[in-house]
């Protein structure tokens, strides 16, 4: 692995408006290109996210016309900078979109493509309920990339419920993995920090965390990005309600330290899963 290099969360709240949220946020990549940030991280569907009365709002292109790829992977080349683009919506087969995610080398070439595995099908109150299968069709594959510092292991938000899919990445040679997001306020409250750190803390990787902040007509985010280390200590946060860039510094050899004092990723063991009766098993 290369030696230690400088990550910054772009912290955006993107609105319905595509043109000047895609703005804000490549201002954001500049600003952060000028305080040394290598690789950079955006949130999921940080060029359009709206919800209203309708459903879910998210500026679907198809890949060779989306005014975003176009935006950064110019923008990539033009700062010598990684970036990851948390996630775009692009046509699927099926009518629906793919959220998909992106990761441009510092050509602007595309190196990776990952699609939102789990979809946010969730009534969180009478008032509040998602259905991101509506207009979302989920991928179907796990992906991880290298760069020059480690391979990186790609998700989106409510992927991070998942711990599989996380130690399946750890276990192919991730050392990083992201978890751009649009965290609903009251999921966030609740679950973001201490569900960023267990998969940081189950994998023994860095965590990359970018969370989407503010009001987007009807959705309102958390924001709190975070970059967590192996052994699950945060490293940088971003405010709450503000868009925000969160910037931390990497030593890859962490990752081997944290394995080597808990190598848990090594420690796994078949089983069988039984259902016993209590009084049965009381007796032997």
């Amino acid at each position: 692995m290369s030696s230690t290099f400088r990550v910054g969360l772009i912290q955006s709240s993107a609105q319905a408006d595509m043109a000047s949220t895609i703005d804000r946020a490549a201002a954001q990549c500049r600003d952060a290109a000028g305080q040394g940030v290598e690789i950079m991280v955006l949130p999921e569907f940080f060029s359009c996210y709206h919800i209203d009365e309708n459903g879910i709002h998210t500026g679907v292109h198809t890949e060779g016309s989306h005014p975003a790829l176009k935006t950064f992977t110019a923008l990539a080349a033009e700062l010598d900078t990684w970036i990851v683009l948390g996630s775009i919506a692009v046509p699927a087969p099926d009518g629906r979109a793919y959220n998909r995610q992106y990761v441009l080398d510092n050509t602007g070439t595309i190196r990776a493509k990952y699609e939102k595995i789990h979809l946010f099908d969730v009534d969180l109150s009478g008032n509040e309920t998602y259905r991101e299968s509506a207009t979302l069709a989920p991928g179907e594959r796990a992906v991880f990339t290298d760069t020059p510092w480690g391979k990186l292991g790609l998700s989106i938000c409510y992927d991070v419920r998942f711990p599989h899919l996380y130690r399946d990445l750890a276990k192919a040679g991730a050392s990083f993995l992201t978890t751009p997001a649009a965290f609903t306020h009251k999921t966030g409250q609740a679950h973001w920090h201490v569900l960023q750190r267990a998969r940081a803390i189950e994998t023994g990787c860095f965590v990359f965390a970018t969370c989407q902040s503010g009001k987007h007509g009807k959705a309102h985010t958390y924001g709190h990005s975070i970059i967590v280390n192996p052994w699950g200590e945060i490293l940088a946060e971003g405010a709450e309600a503000e868009e925000d860039i969160v910037i931390a510094d990497i030593d890859p050899s962490e990752v081997d330290k944290a394995r080597s004092r808990i190598p848990a990723l090594t420690h796994d063991r078949p089983y069988d899963l039984e259902c016993l009766n209590t009084s049965s098993a009381a007796a032997e």
